[in-house]
């Protein structure tokens, strides 16, 4: 007579099949975010709904989700209101937003591209920015999450443009665009994602209905942005050529210094901030700064209505 025999797990034993620690365990159940384990005798015994629910948290540890916003879910779950589509919409949300496919290159590879010399310390940043992902065991090979990222920093180097001024360029384009991320998300959340996320967590329907909704917008920023991109250098090199060739005055802001008044205690503050010799030039950058974040958002507000027209169809 054959049965079925449920597997029992052991704390330690529980650690080692889940990949957590004891420690971690006890702390998720004090959390509730685990259940209590049976009692059998003098002993704990868990089964493999511990192992899963300990494998669903961690999984949505990686993803970014704070302990309480887990707990939320879970929660949900354990209630009947269904964790599937949730935890679909976080898939669907934290999958690639591009085609592009990662790729590795070789150390000799980028020394050849760079330079034909090793140069660790480029290396080191270009790590840093995620440009370049460290292969465990390998020193001799690295990951590209985007070969063309890669390819056009090569490109400028090839051109002449040093590469501290590649990372420098590198890191403030980074920072303009995570901007417009965050003010397209903020747009589509308020103007789309609110009525399927009313509640939290939402319904596996809503959260269902909302996954769908995010792959037919996952395109439109990276549309709207690409047209717009396109719009301002046809405008900005014309311009510039036009100047560089001595056909019309100098763009706006070139050439062109003006004595501008500012508050006293403005000064000071600025001058205890950065040195009273870094004064003007920090002032110069973060007015430029707020110029270019209020450009950002004109474009992105008349852009971004333009691209969801295009897709309602």
């Amino acid at each position: 007579m054959s049965g079925t025999h449920t597997v029992e797990y052991r704390i330690e034993d529980l650690a080692h099949q889940s990949g957590a620690t004891v420690r971690t365990i006890r702390a998720y159940q004090d959390r509730g975010l685990l259940p209590r384990p049976e009692r059998r005798g003098r002993s704990n015994v868990y089964g493999e709904s511990h192992v899963a629910r300990l494998h669903q948290i961690a999984d949505l540890l990686d993803r970014g989700y704070t302990l309480a916003s887990i707990k939320e879910l879970l929660e949900a779950w354990d209630a009947g209101r269904g964790l599937g589509g949730v935890l679909g919409l976080v898939a669907e949300v934290h999958g690639p937003w591009t085609d592009e496919k990662a790729d590795r290159v070789s150390r000799a590879e980028l020394e050849a591209a760079f330079g034909g010399e090793p140069d660790e310390g480029a290396i080191a940043e270009a790590v840093e920015l995620g440009v370049l992902e460290r292969v465990p065991g390998r020193d001799d090979e690295f990951l590209v999450p985007s070969p063309q990222e890669l390819a056009v920093a090569a490109e400028l180097y090839a051109a002449g443009v040093p590469l501290t001024a590649i990372t420098g360029q590198l890191r403030e384009l980074r920072g303009q665009v995570e901007h417009i991320a965050s003010r397209f998300l903020e747009f589509t959340t308020h103007h789309v994602f609110a009525r399927y996320l009313g509640h939290r967590p939402p319904t596996d329907a809503e959260a269902v209905e909302a996954a769908s909704m995010v792959r037919r917008l996952r395109p439109l920023a990276q549309q709207t942005v690409d047209a717009e991109l396109a719009r301002a250098m046809r405008l900005l090199a014309t311009r510039h050529l036009r100047y560089h060739l001595g056909a019309e005055p100098p763009p706006a802001g070139e050439g062109d210094q003006r004595q501008v008044t500012l508050p006293r205690d403005t000064i000071s503050a600025v001058e205890r901030l950065v040195g009273s010799e870094h004064t003007a030039a920090f002032i110069a950058a973060a007015a430029e700064r707020e110029v270019k974040k209020r450009a950002l958002d004109a474009m992105l507000t008349s852009g971004g209505n333009h691209g969801m027209v295009d897709q309602s169809t």
